[in-house]
């Protein structure tokens, strides 16, 4: 645990010097492909620095955070994304690279009863996520029940300690953030789903590093606006299960399967169909009712989440993992508390 711990903070001091050099050169270059040429090195040490962590616990986050940073600079080279405009300081600019946080453009204030009903739902989310973990624990469950917990297991514990992250940066850095989902479990339809309720900080980036640039260059192909509209989407969950793919491999040091790329192609596939039929004069003419549309476009997601998601994760045995590494470093910390408090005693006496 001690040379994980410290190859930790070799990892956390190469991001923070790269992270320095990104703020005070980069910025002085002309927004564009020089600039991109000249953040490119830092991009391709935060795809190495991950590879130093051998527990999944410290290289799981480790991976998501320097692969977001990664879309995050390499938006920066073209003045988009979150650290544009260029925060004032190197703290500020720091913290909108590395961590899964962006401003809030337009924060609209909410009521009284709003604000009071969204701490009541995050309460029942932070309540499932602990019945949850104890029913994760609880090995006389059946498999089929345990594959069943994980996708209310994921979400609440995204949820639940983004949430959290988000509101101490809030406090930290004095300004608005944009809030990570938006009730997944209410989505009408996968574009909804995916474009407008789960993990925005990803999507938007997502959306500007390829939906944009993809839809740009079929246009200037001659292709149609709704052709490449579609080409475009179809292209975003490709790269999304590559990166996803990549992140397997940091987490696990396994060659991916190719089930998760399988998993986003086969949204986009959908996604893309269903944005083409709502398009036709029939769709337009029938109308489904809404809680309809939420069970099959939650429904579509928890089974092939339970096909083609999480199999991968549930056969290298990652969950567990991650609860003995976690048992491991408190542990270890508690052992380096005792001897501090007894080396202070010591000291005292004599």
């Amino acid at each position: 645990m001690e040379e994980e711990l410290n190859s930790l903070v070799k990892v956390g001091v190469s991001t923070i010097m790269s992270v320095s050099y990104c703020f005070f050169l980069p910025p002085r270059i002309k927004s564009g492909f020089f600039r991109l040429i000249s953040i490119l090195p830092v991009c391709v040490l935060f795809l190495v620095l991950p590879l130093f962590l051998s527990f999944p616990l410290f290289s799981s986050p480790a991976a998501i955070l320097l692969i977001l940073a990664d879309l995050k600079l390499i938006l920066f080279s073209f003045d988009q994304g979150p650290l544009s405009p260029l925060p004032s300081n190197i703290f500020l600019f720091t913290c909108f690279t590395c961590f899964p946080i962006q401003r809030q453009k337009n924060p609209k204030p909410q009521a009284g009863g709003q604000d009071q009903m969204h701490t009541w739902i995050f309460a029942i989310k932070v309540v499932l996520l602990g019945v949850v973990l104890h029913l994760y624990h609880w090995k006389t469950l059946p498999p089929i029940m345990l594959l069943g917990l994980y996708p209310p297991f994921l979400y609440v514990l995204l949820e639940v300690s983004l949430t959290l992250f988000r509101i101490l940066l809030t406090i930290i850095l004095k300004c608005n953030l944009e809030p990570h989902f938006k009730e997944p479990y209410l989505a009408t339809s996968l574009q909804d789903f995916w474009g407008r309720r789960w993990n925005l900080l990803v999507s938007a980036s997502l959306r500007a590093c390829v939906y944009t640039p993809v839809r740009r260059v079929c246009q200037r192909l001659m292709c149609s606006d709704d052709s490449a509209m579609l080409i475009s989407v179809l292209a975003t969950f490709i790269v999304s299960g590559v990166f996803h793919e990549v992140l397997f491999f940091y987490i696990i040091g396994e060659m991916p399967t190719g089930e998760l790329t399988l998993f986003f192609v086969l949204h986009g596939v959908c996604t893309v169909g269903e944005v083409a039929v709502k398009r036709t004069a029939f769709a337009q003419r029938w109308v489904v009712r809404q809680m309809l549309s939420r069970l099959l476009t939650v429904g579509f997601v928890v089974v092939t989440t339970w096909w083609l998601f999480f199999p991968p994760w549930i056969r290298s045995n990652v969950t567990e993992k991650c609860f003995n590494e976690a048992s491991l470093l408190i542990d270890f910390l508690r052992r380096k508390l005792i001897f501090l408090y007894l080396k202070t005693q010591v000291i005292s006496v004599n």
